[in-house]
């Protein structure tokens, strides 16, 4: 991986001098934009399908899907050490009882170093993160945050079920209680300018946010934005054009922010649009070598600090 950014795998070896990869499991949470408290089709984009990996299913005890997880990643990969990743849907939607119960039992793995938790900004109050809080005295606690985008149009339209000030009320409530906050953004809907999208790199860089996860817009086969693309096609990024606007964007980040993910990959079963005919390994080599090209490095073109 380039030395132009900076990419979580080489942090996380750094800072536990081990090989470091999430364990993702599927704990059974629902969304309140699934259950009906808000909606119940989802997001418009939503299946979880298109990044959830096959063998992982709540109907696995917990502790299976981690010991499974473990198993595999060691063998491939040579992995020392893990992070458990409630990925799929809202998880810390549920009791704070029932959360404490589910995190310490995948923390009670001796290899399992900490946690990385995906949720919703609007999911989350001081009991949970009071939890978390807890939790990261000992271990390392990652909540990842979907912000999507920062634009309030752009939530409405993708039926989000939540405004930008949710997301930032979130950030603080978290901020300096020992616990990563880390954001998922997407970039490419048809809500948004280029450079409206490009600036939302400044934006959240503003604001303590530690780990930022990028991708462009997918269609995905059943969701309500298929629908729609189907009725009315819109554009989405090209495989040059997003490599262009990936460095353009990762210039404007702050140098300090930590890369987790920077495209998305659904599987061409359920992919529409865009279509590249990538693997995940040509599209990693092909960010470096622009990168590379264009003498690019994150936070090069960084245009403002705010206090």
């Amino acid at each position: 991986m380039s030395q132009q950014f900076r990419a979580f795998g080489p942090y996380l070896r750094e800072k536990f001098g081990a090989i470091v990869y999430k364990v993702n499991v599927d704990a059974g949470f629902t969304c309140p934009n699934r259950d009906g408290t808000l909606g119940v089709t989802g997001c418009i984009y939503c299946n979880n399908d298109s990044f959830r990996p096959a063998k992982c299913t709540p109907e696995t005890p917990l502790n299976t899907q981690i010991r499974n997880g473990i198993s595999y990643l060691s063998l491939r990969y040579r992995a020392k050490k893990f992070l458990v990743y409630f990925q799929p849907f809202t998880n810390t939607y549920a009791s704070v009882d029932e959360l404490e119960r589910l995190y310490r039992e995948a923390l009670s793995e001796p290899s399992v170093i900490g946690l990385a938790i995906g949720t919703r900004p609007d999911c989350v109050d001081q009991q949970k993160i009071e939890l978390l809080e807890s939790l990261a005295k000992e271990y390392f606690i990652l909540v990842e945050y979907g912000v999507q985008s920062v634009y309030d149009k752009s939530l409405e339209y993708m039926m989000r079920g939540h405004d930008y000030r949710a997301f930032t009320d979130a950030v603080e409530m978290t901020a300096n209680r020992g616990i990563h906050i880390g954001a998922h953004t997407i970039v490419g809907f048809p809500t948004e300018t280029t450079e409206e999208m490009l600036s939302m790199a400044e934006i959240i860089s503003d604001l303590p946010v530690n780990f930022l996860k990028i991708h462009q817009l997918q269609v995905i086969k059943n969701t309500v934005m298929a629908e729609q693309f189907a009725q009315e096609p819109f554009h989405t990024f090209a495989y040059d054009e997003y490599l262009d606007f990936l460095v353009d964007f990762v210039e404007r980040l702050s140098p300090d922010m930590i890369l987790q993910r920077l495209f998305a990959t659904a599987p061409d079963d359920i992919l529409v649009a865009p279509l590249w005919g990538k693997t995940r390994q040509q599209i990693i080599k092909d960010i470096d070598e622009r990168f590379k090209a264009r003498n690019a490095f994150q936070g090069s073109k960084r245009l403002c600090v705010r206090n």
